[in-house]
């Protein structure tokens, strides 16, 4: 059989198919196998009997797979899988094709639609947002995808459908609601013509939501690809947990660590407060989440910003065919995210110059003072981090009350105007030169916090900062100019090299002193 496939894929069938084989976790969500014999599509790490290798056909997006008539596998469940890449070092037509792409895969983009019969509004906002026209977006994901943007965001719906569907016990309308469809009709409508069965009858099909009763906590799988250290991911949250707002918890010995936090999100025109807990299952290749009730109405948004907190859609393959020989031991090492970006970009300023246990400190002086109370069962955590309005609106003498030198007065509160005012947006997705630019315009934000804001909170694989002290002196080098100089050949995955230094400079004890907040 030819094993060449359309240029809209790039995939090495053959390649593929000897991972499908071996139901290799680490190609999880890089591609997807379509059995013609069934009409189904599967993850690589399916673990029905293998399909011969003339009935496969292998596809980079479920989208393109639902485009040539598939339906997503039950039992490996397409939609947990991490989702794929959207960095490359190709041209640029296509580099804005992925960029298009990784917007629609976040549901801050697509949910909520305001009530929209058509979804045409929600991709013209994208294309809006990248400074090109609807027709020549259409181009280019044609081109380079193989699918429509419209298709595009309509299979991302339908599985993010389908997740709540297979995993709680939401209502339909909710479920519908929460996914960006505008009405039931037209969810079960979609959902019936793509899956061939309607969302009742798939959730009687499914015994994965028996635990998930109604006002009780939503329970979600959300798949990762390994090699995973779970164990230095919850240590980095571990040492700057903000007291009222996270609580990281080691257990026993074997146990299981998890990372608990409150939440507060607007969306849609309404304020959604609540809580989250995570925890990494290594041995399942998988993370286990758990949500408040008062959140399940944006629970693709909670999965969304849980899977950037803890970096899951990361590639290691190909990190680690440009890092390993440099840092042979970080293969598991991933970049911390965050749920918030202005909340990440507060700490950062706060970090400047101070140890993490000094950062940590004047970040929960400022939850006390500005943070609003929240109900969780989990003792220890109650208030909310603060919000934008909160700060913006805060008297310089009562940040000067909690230790926080006026330099950084100024910082917090200018950030905070610009964040209130929608002037600034910190999240994934971002247009990332002007939003750099913004962040060094505003007073006391240089370089070193807009790239740390830029790794963490962008989720800019190639971010670096240069002038971070603690970064140099695991670099041997004494400059920042020394230091891009040795990062040349990480790129495009600096971050990561960013953070395996810091990791291989000392043991956690010291690195705690050194690493930034």
């Amino acid at each position: 059989m030819n094993s060449t496939l359309t240029p809209q894929t790039g995939l090495d069938a053959d390649a593929c198919y000897l991972a499908l084989k071996a139901h290799d976790a680490r190609f999880d969500g890089s591609f997807f196998t379509a059995v013609t014999s069934t009409g189904i599509y599967c993850r690589p790490v399916c673990r029905v009997k293998t399909p011969r290798r003339e009935n496969c056909r292998f596809f980079q997006h479920a989208a393109q797979a639902e485009a040539a008539g598939f339906r997503p596998c039950l039992r490996c469940r397409p939609e947990l899988a991490p989702r794929a890449g959207a960095w490359t070092t190709e041209d640029a037509t296509r580099t804005l094709a992925l960029q298009a792409a990784r917007l629609i895969d976040e549901p801050d983009t697509w949910s909520g639609n305001g009530g929209d019969e058509d979804d045409a509004p929600a991709t013209a906002r994208i294309a809006q947002r990248l400074g090109v026209s609807d027709r020549h977006l259409r181009r280019l994901f044609e081109k380079h995808l193989g699918v429509s943007p419209l298709q595009y965001l309509q299979t991302r719906r339908l599985l993010a459908a389908k997740q709540l569907i297979a995993d709680t016990q939401l209502p339909m309308a909710q479920v519908a609601l929460a996914s960006g469809f505008a009405s039931v009709r037209r969810f079960n409508a979609a959902f019936t013509e793509h899956y061939g069965l309607n969302p009742s009858a798939m959730r009687r099909s499914s015994d994965a939501a028996d635990g998930n009763a109604q006002g009780q906590p939503v329970r979600v799988r959300i798949g990762l690809r390994p090699p995973y250290d779970a164990a230095q991911m919850m240590a980095f949250f571990g040492r700057r947990a903000l007291g009222s707002v996270e609580l990281v918890q080691t257990g026993g010995t074997g146990a299981t660590a998890s990372y608990a936090r409150t939440l507060g999100l607007a969306h849609g025109g309404h304020e959604h407060h609540g809580w989250l807990r995570m925890q990494i299952d290594e041995a399942r290749e998988q993370a286990q989440l758990e949500v408040s009730p008062s959140l399940a109405g944006v629970l693709p948004i909670v999965i969304s910003r849980c899977r950037a907190l803890f970096d899951l859609d990361a590639d290691p393959l190909a990190i680690n065919a440009v890092l390993h020989d440099a840092f042979p031991s970080g293969d598991g090492l991933r970049v911390p995210g965050t749920v918030d970006g202005f909340e990440l970009a507060v700490r950062a300023v706060l970090g400047q110059q101070v140890t993490v246990a000094a950062a940590r400190t004047f970040g929960t002086r400022l939850v006390q003072a500005f943070g609003k109370s929240v109900d969780t069962p989990i003792p220890g955590l109650d208030r909310l981090f603060p919000a934008p309005e909160a700060l913006a609106e805060a008297d310089g003498d009562a940040l000067g009350q909690l230790g926080i030198v006026r330099q950084r007065q100024a910082a917090l509160q200018a950030l905070a105007r610009e964040v209130a005012a929608g002037r600034l947006v910190l999240r994934p997705g971002a247009e990332l030169d002007a939003t750099l630019a913004a962040l060094q315009a505003l007073p006391g934000i240089g370089a070193w916090t807009a790239q740390y804001i830029a790794m963490r909170a962008l989720r800019w694989p190639d971010a670096f900062p240069a002038g971070d002290v603690a970064l140099q002196k695991a670099l041997g080098v004494g400059t920042a100019r020394a230091a891009e100089l040795a990062s040349s050949a990480w790129k495009p995955w600096r971050s990561y090299a960013v953070l395996r230094a810091w990791h291989g400079a000392a043991a956690p004890s010291t690195l705690a002193a050194k690493a930034p907040t």
